[in-house]
């Protein structure tokens, strides 16, 4: 059983959980329900998977003076100067296992790095603006989370409007059972159109 009590465990935990979450949102959709748009600004499942691993691969790399062991499968920065969104869509040469199977071992790199380092061990982002670039292992951590965390929500919300699978985790939706749904969004929809 993990130190519940340890700072460094307890941000292990919820960052996998994280991970965990995101790629479970994947389950069971094809290339093409994985990869579709879904927002007008062409936020995918896919993508959002591909943003994260390169967000920890990022940040839990170079900015503690470390490189992952094969740099050639994430996007380098200069990516970034051809296309700004180039790491929030798969191309047609990734697909969806491949990313997923990216993201495991981007997470193992990530989690070497937070067990080789204290939490007060300093690091340095590059790209981020001068004077803001300083940082240690635990301002990163807590960074990369609350990022995860945030995405993984957009993925709830993707997943829910695709095929109404809900949940924050694969073995609980933390919802009602037997809920009437539509009588629910009903009232919530009549309660909202009295301030129209």
């Amino acid at each position: 059983m993990a130190d519940m009590d340890d700072p460094k465990t307890v941000l292990r935990h919820y960052l996998q959980a994280s991970r965990d979450d995101l790629i479970w949102k994947l389950d069971g959709l094809s290339e093409r329900e994985a990869r579709l748009p879904r927002t007008p600004t062409g936020t995918n499942l896919l993508g959002i998977v591909k943003h994260c691993l390169n967000v920890e691969a990022g940040y839990f790399g170079p900015t503690f003076g470390r490189e992952f062991p094969t740099p050639d499968e994430l996007l380098p920065l200069s990516a970034y100067d051809e296309d700004p969104q180039a790491d929030w869509y798969a191309r047609e040469d990734e697909t969806k296992d491949g990313l997923i199977d990216l993201y495991r071992r981007v997470g193992t790199f990530a989690d070497e790095t937070i067990e080789l380092l204290p939490l007060d061990a300093p690091g340095r982002v590059p790209w981020w603006r001068p004077g803001a670039q300083d940082v240690t292992l635990h301002r990163i951590i807590a960074h990369v989370l609350v990022d995860l965390a945030r995405h993984a929500g957009h993925a709830d919300i993707l997943r829910e409007q695709h095929d109404g699978a809900v949940g924050w985790q694969r073995e609980t939706s933390s919802l009602p059972d037997g809920h009437d749904w539509p009588a629910y969004v009903a009232k919530l929809t009549a309660l909202a159109d009295r301030f129209g």
